[in-house]
């Protein structure tokens, strides 16, 4: 689909882009799920550098992170900008010129964070930028939790996809997403991504992935048993042709402590180097070969970007 104005605004004022389908008419102010209205807006793009190390190498991932979020995990390390507290409205010539300075910045390439809910932006905003010299590939970073549909829009400008798979069971994305359907869609989604780019291709001179699938899993407290079905599934899918990033980051935030329905749950803790020793002994024993994992001290709040605007601003160097 060739992205126009007249299309933005028809998706706009009906939006069914992710699986809330909240058909709010955001081009009238109406906001869904998502919180946001038409106008897109985001909270920081810079140089990021705590990507998988193929994606971001020596000189950083050129991060854009969104702000508003379709899914809206009640751990979410990025809370403000998920529920659309942080951020700045960008024109779409302004999006397309940031697009370029990052790459003027030396960064290796555009990473896309959480912009499900702005797709049809971001895709005008994408082929504008690609026509003014963008030559870097582009990294697609999101939750899972997306329509079939709206990705084929992005077919032919995202190189990589970088999408979660958080759960399998639907107590637990219910409980935790508000998505009893997630593993559903996210793994109709993560089908879709895989049709478009296929297997990955590793530059052998660099060490960055060029295109592929890398899918995200993060181990949370007390869900090991979950974890395993989620790799499973994943490796019985794809075998190794997708990468498997299987994650220790959890880090319990200051808000969690604020909502009653969680008092008794496990997400008041980090997960345990026991726990995760358990999760990467099972994807070694079922012949998860492409694959990356954490060492110990990366479930900290300091790892969480500065949502300062930073990157958004013309006048930014």
């Amino acid at each position: 689909m060739e992205m126009t104005l007249e299309t933005i605004d028809a998706i706009m004022s009906d939006c069914a882009l992710c699986p809330r389908m909240c058909h709010a008419d955001r081009r009238a102010g109406k906001t869904g799920f998502c919180g946001q209205g038409a106008e897109v807006a985001a909270a920081r793009a810079a140089l990021h550098f705590w990507e998988e190390p193929c994606i971001c190498g020596a000189g950083g991932s050129g991060a854009v992170f969104f702000s508003g979020c379709g899914l809206r995990c009640v751990f979410c390390q990025n809370h403000d900008i998920a529920l659309g507290k942080r951020g700045h409205v960008l024109s779409l010539e302004r999006l397309s010129r940031i697009f370029l300075e990052l790459q003027e910045k030396g960064a290796v390439n555009i990473n896309l964070v959480t912009a499900g809910h702005f797709l049809p932006q971001v895709c005008l905003a994408l082929a504008t930028a690609k026509r003014q010299g963008l030559n870097i590939p582009v990294v697609y970073n999101s939750s899972g939790y997306e329509e079939v549909s709206s990705l084929r829009m992005l077919a032919g400008l995202v190189d990589i996809y970088l999408p979660d798979l958080k759960y399998q069971s639907p107590r637990l994305s219910a409980l935790y997403s508000h998505a009893p359907d997630y593993f559903e869609k996210a793994c109709a989604a993560i089908g879709e991504m895989f049709r478009q780019v296929g297997s990955p291709v590793i530059s052998p001179d660099s060490g960055l992935m060029e295109k592929g699938v890398i899918v995200r899993h993060l181990l949370l407290p007390d869900c090991a048993g979950d974890s395993k079905r989620v790799l499973r599934y994943l490796h019985d899918t794809y075998g190794n042709d997708i990468y498997v990033s299987i994650l220790n980051q959890y880090t319990p935030m200051e808000h969690l402590r604020r909502l009653p329905e969680l008092a008794d749950s496990s997400l008041s803790r980090q997960v345990t180097e026991a726990e995760y020793a358990r999760v990467l002994d099972f994807a070694e024993r079922i012949g998860i070969e492409r694959g990356y994992v954490q060492e110990g001290g990366t479930a900290a709040e300091s790892f969480i970007p500065s949502f300062d605007g930073e990157g958004l601003s013309i006048c930014a160097d």
